[in-house]
């Protein structure tokens, strides 16, 4: 399964002279976490996340530290996207596996990442994306995978499709070799199918 698979799109993009605010309206109006930072050609330079614009916006408590702070003095609070923002954030293409998608998220801590074609932004996926994707019910998979195979069967019940923890299993007789493959690979392609084994009577 590829991140163009997976991804949504369109994308929320914001540019990096907008005001935090502005920003934190798009995240909680649009339900994300995270925004890709476009320059004025739509191009990505930078991702800004939620931790980005809590970054000196939380007022700390005055009399929390009042022993040791006395000379402590106020920093300014950034106001636009650009003070904020990542930048070279980490990306995706779109043909990406999505097991390298979630393993770069999970060894560079991050929630979300831009899927590009060069810099142009054409979706994103988040970590909640790949869960919604990967962790599915097995009878599920199983009405997805036979869906698929009845369809390249012309809406005729060729092969029966069971899936038990992951591993999809098509039972039924086969013209050539070529059939075969593409029915396995037909199964694969399914979201949370794990791997693919064929029977033949």
């Amino acid at each position: 399964m590829r991140a163009k698979d997976v991804m949504t799109t369109p994308v929320h993009v914001i540019g990096p002279d907008e005001p935090i605010e502005t920003a934190a309206e798009v995240m909680t109006t649009r339900a994300v976490t995270a925004l890709p930072v476009v320059d004025a050609d739509g191009l990505l330079i930078g991702m800004v996340s939620e931790g980005d614009l809590l970054w000196h916006r939380v007022p700390g408590d005055p009399t929390a530290h009042l022993s040791r702070n006395r000379d402590m003095v106020p920093q300014r609070r950034p106001g636009t996207v650009t003070e904020v923002m990542a930048y070279s954030p980490y990306t995706a293409t779109p043909d990406l596996d999505v097991a390298e998608v979630a393993d770069l998220m999970l060894r560079h801590d991050v929630r979300s990442m831009p899927v590009v074609e060069g810099r142009e932004v054409v979706g994103i996926v988040s970590r909640r994306d790949i869960l919604r994707t990967m962790v599915r019910r097995d009878d599920v998979m199983a009405q997805d995978v036979q869906h698929r195979l009845d369809e390249y069967a012309d809406g005729t019940r060729v092969w029966t499709a069971t899936v038990t923890a992951g591993v999809a299993t098509v039972a039924g007789l086969f013209a050539n070799e070529t059939e075969r493959i593409v029915v396995s690979v037909l199964a694969r392609t399914v979201p949370g199918v794990s791997a693919v084994t064929i029977e033949e009577p």
